[in-house]
């Protein structure tokens, strides 16, 4: 079968990171051609789970003007409140509490929910051009010295400059080309869901470090709050297996009835806790983003927030690219962005890392030693300050972080 047609850049995987780098270069390149494709319909999901989306990736969503569609629904998170107890405690003393606008009237984040965020991209994306081949497969990408061939499940075929790995954790763009990722499994899963609770959270999250990990709320509207809720994976069925009711009553026992009387409004899902990096980013006519690059714990709710970074840089570093006439898909152009993306990821593993590790125990000595140490950086303002700062990701870094075009 003949090659149909060419596309500057294709995206294969039409989650939020994916959609939100197809909106962003036809935004800031809108003569740019650019594909996306996924193995599912683009379509709004049924999903009622929320994702803390930080300060600097609302400043992208507003620069490539979607924001505005997703506001209404998203609730700010204005603090957070940090305890370290064992799960029967019934008291959960604070030991370190954020509060406060990063910048006059900018809270550090938003709880906004996936079907809207979703939303908005999908049509922003098609509003701008962007071509859609959902749903159908990747079958086979061959990279060649000036473009990528391209075969999907349905015959269709056709070249591109560039071709993005976006495809998730299990990437098959990233194991067709060979790229190994480091890690190991955690031995953990994460169970989410919503509820909703007899007191209000007052815009406040919640983390409480448990023995078998943290157990962290997240404000919704309407004294709603979204959990994410680590557990060791030998005991996660358990809970899964739990009537709503019961369910209920253990995460109002975990928070220490703070929350007053709890009903979940979702069944309980779980899923594995992994740490893998990418150990490249990049191979010929290919860049990775988003899980596809990296899985780090979610302890500090960075998972997404890292994707959306990674569009960021890309964007920059492909549209400056554009507009001085070199080939986006070139060695030099993609290291320019693996090498801007690779300090970040890296120091995120690291404390994600370390975090868990530290706090995920029971063991007497290093308690005393963690809560010393979070008492300390709650009597430091400027520390407090800095941490809370570079979580936001609203300082330096690509421009789209700042709210400025490209």
């Amino acid at each position: 079968m003949p090659i149909e047609r060419h596309f500057d850049v294709l995206i294969v995987g039409a989650g939020p990171v994916g959609l939100t780098l197809a909106l962003a270069l036809k935004r800031f390149a809108p003569e740019i051609s650019v594909a996306i494709n996924d193995v599912k319909p683009l379509s709004i999901p049924n999903d009622e789970r929320s994702s803390a989306l930080a300060l600097g990736v609302t400043n992208v969503f507003e620069a490539l003007g979607v924001w505005s569609e997703m506001v209404g629904e998203a609730s700010p998170i204005n603090g957070m409140k940090i305890t370290d107890s064992d799960k029967d405690d019934l008291h959960r003393p604070l030991f370190l509490k954020f509060e406060g606008d990063v910048k006059p009237g900018q809270p550090f984040a938003h709880m906004v929910p996936n079907r809207v965020t979703l939303k908005a991209l999908i049509e922003g994306a098609k509003q701008t051009g962007v071509e859609v081949f959902a749903p159908n497969k990747v079958v086979e990408c061959h990279a060649g010295l000036a473009v990528s061939q391209i075969k999907l499940e349905d015959g269709t075929q056709f070249t591109a400059s560039l071709v993005i790995g976006a495809d998730g954790a299990r990437s098959q763009l990233r194991e067709n080309a060979g790229i190994k990722t480091f890690g190991h499994d955690y031995k953990q899963s994460g169970i989410v869901t919503t509820f909703a609770h007899e007191y209000d959270h007052e815009q406040m999250a919640y983390e409480h470090f448990l023995p078998a990990g943290p157990f962290a709320t997240l404000p919704l509207p309407n004294k709603r709050s979204s959990l994410v809720w680590t557990e060791g994976t030998d005991d996660v069925q358990r809970y899964l297996d739990m009537s709503l009711e019961d369910a209920a009553l253990e995460i109002e026992r975990r928070m220490g009835s703070s929350f007053g009387q709890v009903k979940i409004e979702a069944p309980l899902q779980a899923f594995p806790l992994k740490l893998q990096i990418a150990k490249s980013f990049i191979a010929d006519r290919l860049a990775l983003i988003g899980d596809a690059a990296h899985v780090v714990h979610p302890i500090a709710g960075q998972g997404m927030n890292l994707g959306i970074k990674d569009v960021a840089a890309l964007t920059e570093v492909l549209v400056e690219a554009m507009r001085l006439g070199e080939d986006i898909g070139s060695e030099a152009v993609l290291e320019r962005y693996q090498n801007w993306r690779r300090v970040d990821i890296g120091l995120m593993a690291v404390a994600t890392e370390g975090l868990n590790r530290l706090f995920s125990n029971n063991v007497a000595p290093l308690r005393i030693i963690r809560d010393l140490g979070l008492g300390v950086v709650d009597r430091m303002p400027a520390l407090k300050n800095a941490f809370i700062g570079h979580a936001a990701a609203a300082h330096g870094g690509p421009k789209l972080l700042n709210g400025r075009p490209i």
